[in-house]
């Protein structure tokens, strides 16, 4: 049998800050389900199947996408985690209520996808992107969007030119 890569590869996001993250890192490719109150960013609906909602999920359903990690977020998703726990799998919850505690959550999570200098460069881009658009929702009626990760700063197997299927 192959060697286990040492970082997930197949990824449900729970809740949407996951989704918005990985895909401004530019490892969207990893994601295999989503909430299904995800929004940002607008393609993730088009290109993820919805295993989820806030309180409840598709337990099934998510086995089936065979992840190797499921992030969630908050107490609200403990019973979730515990059952995906339970089916034995790696299941991560955060609980970011701060803008240090969101930054804090992408760093994380850049840690455990291997894009630790990738997420870095993230981090330091949203924190001028808030100061520059006026505080970290910028004035009323703004527009811009927030700035993608930069390529190349991952210690994870480069993005596959197909992404897998499983049927």
């Amino acid at each position: 049998m192959p060697p286990r890569d040492p970082f997930p590869q197949r990824i449900v996001c729970l809740t949407e800050e996951t989704t918005e993250t990985l895909y401004l890192l530019g490892e969207d490719w990893r994601i295999v389900g989503i909430s299904g109150f995800t929004v940002r960013p607008p393609q993730a609906r088009k290109e993820k199947p919805r295993v989820s909602a806030f309180t409840s999920a598709k337990i099934e359903r998510i086995l089936e996408l065979e992840p190797d990690l499921v992030l969630g977020f908050s107490d609200l998703q403990a019973g979730i985690a515990a059952d995906l726990a339970r089916a034995g799998l790696e299941v991560h919850v955060f609980n970011h209520r701060s803008v240090a505690e969101i930054f804090r959550m992408i760093r994380l999570l850049g840690g455990m996808i291997g894009c630790e200098l990738k997420t870095a460069a993230l981090v330091g881009q949203l924190v001028v992107f808030g100061l520059q658009s006026g505080g970290w929702l910028g004035p009323p009626g703004a527009t811009a969007t927030p700035p993608r990760a930069p390529e190349r700063l991952c210690a994870s197997p480069s993005r596959p030119s197909r992404p897998r299927r499983r049927r």
